[in-house]
């Protein structure tokens, strides 16, 4: 067999069959919760409901749910392969519905082949969702189920194969005509196929300005023309216009666009050759195009081209399309999707495309450079920003057209709400950043200037304006660099070669007077001086910087050692490393992760409240402190438990109002259900958000492991209790998650100024 496709059947059948599951959102584990989840306390909602039916809303998923449905009419590239067969693609669906937006989905397949046994079906299904999502229904039977289903339905109903491909293909259009400069009343277009597809793109064309008589629409038998018999139907009919061309290739003579949702082979290079100037070629049939792209380039140069495959540029996925669509109009509880919700989600994702792209989008295409181009027309479907592009602008559309049963009255709160929908990272790093002053500029020196990645978020951090970057290495190896990554204007950022700059021989006096006893010689000093992470940590302490970040290319001992020698101070627990955890629905502070092999009690105690001190810090609360063991309050005790209990008793009697408790296991640690019901006696009130460790293997393998198998960003370590801002990223650390650590490190920064001017 094929590996491809078993390696398909595989991940299919693999485990628990299929891609989807249903997960309960409230806990169901004593009698209570069943009480409550079921009889007798369900009644109590079911009678709201009766009296107020728009709190089904608030009481039950509704809100939130999708029903995909099919009868497997019109699967994919595979035909009529019935509802059965048509199956996992609907499950695919909810899978994406899930992952990008946050929508629940059931796949509904429906033994129906009629129209009217199609409307009946889905219309009765309308208490159960919030919307409905059609999907690989054949034309036209497609066209009457979704007009009839919109007149009768009071939730959005929306056919994807028609209306997302249209809403897609339109936004890299318009972004290809840009590119081409073409005016889009001007253009001539030739559709190849007539079907759903292709009818949706074509009718968005004429309300963004395309002429009727400059869109020529072909189909298996030829053009579609004024006077045509043979396999026409009502829906071909609004798209036949006078003309003398018969085939496609008569068509596609000095056409300016065409638009293929048909099949493999169907336009030919001699056809290509024939177009005009700048020729736009959007090829999406699947899953071969009309014509490759490779095919295009042995006759055109100037072609812009779009396919529906991944392994070409502008992927014309309508993945970026209805999760967003859908968001948008449950969160307004949208009655229809109108025509001004489609336009609207056009522009949204054809004004992203032109945004600068994210390093975390790069990363997932392989590091692969994106601006905007013929080589990118459409926004990635990874890039998380459509979310927060395309939901919006729908709901505010829904709101203006009138079809909108909730307003949204402020749109920004509304997008970082979105953002939250995928897990606390966005929301946690956008708040470190709003706490940061642009009167105040901290000034961060970054030891590896010459580093590509570095000097990518030194960019990033320059146009934000809310940091002062310094860079550590050769000017001109600097200046080079920055001209190879098409940076030059970054040049006007301070660039210092530590053993040319004025403070140089006071740097290395300093620190051979602190550490002259210590081995460290004059000389030894004065070298040492020359290399970034010394000179840059006697900057920072000397108060010429106000933090330093390091580590891009080297191994963390060698970027903690010097820091450590430079920085440290005669605290007991001189620095710990605290890795913070962003899950979807929670954030965890995990220490020491990278120091402390096996400490003792008062080394643990000094751990906690380092954390507990930072954690405060960044999180603006109180947090609840768990110290962890494989023991739970005394169920085993021996030298190691101890350690942990003792530790905990420091603790209390040195922080007499911080909620911490232990030793206990990690799974009571974060569970506050398990936590009250077999440990209601602790002085925990709910689950931990601080993990004490009781030694650096068990800290660092459970942050590996947890940032490993589980969807969270890990941030960090995050180095604690300095008294000067200093932090080391990870070798492997993307431009993202250098820019996340600068921030945190300005912050801290800024913290620590405020506590020493108190």
């Amino acid at each position: 067999m094929d590996k491809k496709k078993q390696a398909a059947l595989d991940y299919h059948a693999n485990g628990r069959p299929g891609k989807i599951e249903v997960t309960p959102t409230k806990p169901c584990i004593t009698s209570r919760d069943l009480s409550l989840a079921y009889s007798p306390g369900v009644a109590e909602p079911c009678l709201e409901i009766a009296e107020n039916p728009e709190a089904v809303y608030k009481y039950t998923a509704k809100g939130n749910l999708v029903g995909v449905v099919s009868n497997g009419s019109a699967v994919l590239g595979l035909g009529n392969i019935g509802p059965l067969a048509g199956k996992p693609v609907m499950e695919g669906k909810g899978v994406l519905f899930k992952k990008f937006a946050d929508v629940d989905v059931f796949d509904i397949e429906i033994n129906c082949s009629t129209v009217e046994e199609m409307v009946q079906s889905i219309k009765s299904l309308e208490p159960t969702f919030g919307g409905i999502n059609l999907e690989d229904i054949k034309a036209p039977e497609c066209f009457e189920v979704e007009t009839q289903l919109k007149e009768i339905m009071d939730i959005p109903v929306f056919h994807d194969d028609q209306h997302g491909t249209a809403i897609i293909a339109t936004a890299g259009f318009i972004n290809a005509l840009e590119v081409a400069n073409k005016k889009i009343e001007d253009i001539k277009v030739v559709f190849s196929g007539a079907g759903a597809a292709s009818m949706a793109i074509a009718n968005l064309f004429f309300t963004l300005g395309v002429k009727r008589e400059n869109l020529l629409m072909c189909d298996s038998k030829g053009v579609i023309y004024k006077g045509r018999a043979e396999g026409m139907n009502k829906y071909k009919e609004q798209f036949a216009i006078k003309t003398d061309a018969r085939t496609i290739a008569d068509a596609m003579k000095d056409a300016d666009a065409f638009m293929g949702c048909s099949a493999k082979g169907v336009v030919d290079k001699k056809m290509v050759a024939s177009m005009s100037k700048n020729p736009i070629i959007f090829a999406m049939a699947n899953p071969d195009p009309e014509i490759t792209p490779e095919e295009v380039a042995e006759v055109r140069d100037d072609a812009i081209m779009a396919t529906g495959r991944s392994d070409y540029p502008n992927q014309v996925n309508n993945v970026l399309g209805f999760p967003f669509i859908f968001r948008g109009a449950l969160d307004v509880r949208a009655r229809k999707i109108t025509e001004e919700m489609k336009i609207a989600a056009v522009h949204a994702l054809a004004d992203l495309a032109k945004e600068e792209v994210p390093d975390r989008v790069k990363m997932a295409y392989g590091g692969a450079e994106f601006t905007f181009g013929k080589d990118y027309l459409i926004p990635k479907p990874f890039d998380k920003r459509v979310l927060t592009r395309v939901a919006p602008a729908v709901a505010k559309a829904a709101c203006e057209s009138g079809v909108a049963r909730k307003e949204i009255q402020d749109y920004q709160q509304y997008s970082l709400e979105l953002e939250a929908r995928l897990g606390q990272s966005a929301e946690f790093m956008r708040k470190i950043r709003s706490r940061l002053s642009k009167k105040n500029k901290k000034r961060i020196v970054f030891t590896e200037g010459s580093n590509s990645r570095i000097l990518q978020a030194v960019n990033t951090l320059h146009d934000e304006g809310k940091i002062t970057p310094i860079l550590l290495g050769e000017v001109s190896t600097i200046h080079a660099k920055m001209d190879k990554l098409g940076l030059p204007h970054l040049k006007e950022v301070e660039i210092i070669t530590p053993e040319k700059n004025e403070n140089y021989q006071d740097y290395y006096h300093s620190y051979h007077k602190k550490r002259q006893r210590r081995g460290a010689t004059l000389s030894l000093s004065e070298d040492l001086m020359k290399r970034g992470n010394y000179f840059a940590a006697m900057m920072v302490k000397k108060g010429h910087a106000d933090g330093m970040i390091t580590g891009t290319t080297q191994n963390y001992p060698d970027c903690f050692r010097p820091m450590m020698r430079v920085l440290s101070t005669e605290r007991k627990v001189n620095a710990i490393g605290v890795i913070i955890l962003l899950f979807k629905n929670k954030i965890l502070f995990l220490s020491d992760c990278t120091v402390f092999a096996r400490p003792n009690s008062e080394q643990l105690s000094d751990i906690a409240l380092a954390t507990t001190e930072l954690y405060k810090s960044l999180m603006q609360k109180d947090p609840a402190v768990a110290f962890l063991s494989y023991a739970n309050f005394g169920s085993n005790s021996n030298e190691e438990t101890q350690i942990v209990k003792k530790a905990v008793q420091i603790t209390k009697e040195r922080m007499p109002d911080l909620m911490v408790d232990g030793e206990m296991q990690a799974d009571v640690a974060v569970n506050n259900e398990i936590l009250k019901n077999l440990f209601n006696f602790s002085t925990l009130d709910r689950a931990a958000d601080v993990l004490i460790f009781p030694d650096l293997n068990s800290a660092n393998i459970s942050y590996k492991l947890l940032s490993q198998l589980s969807e969270c960003t890990p941030i960090g370590p995050v180095i604690a209790p300095l008294d000067y801002a200093a932090n080391i990223v990870q070798r492997t650390s993307t431009v993202e998650e250098i820019i996340n650590m600068t921030h945190l490190t300005a912050l801290i920064s800024e913290l620590k100024q405020k506590e020493n001017n108190a």
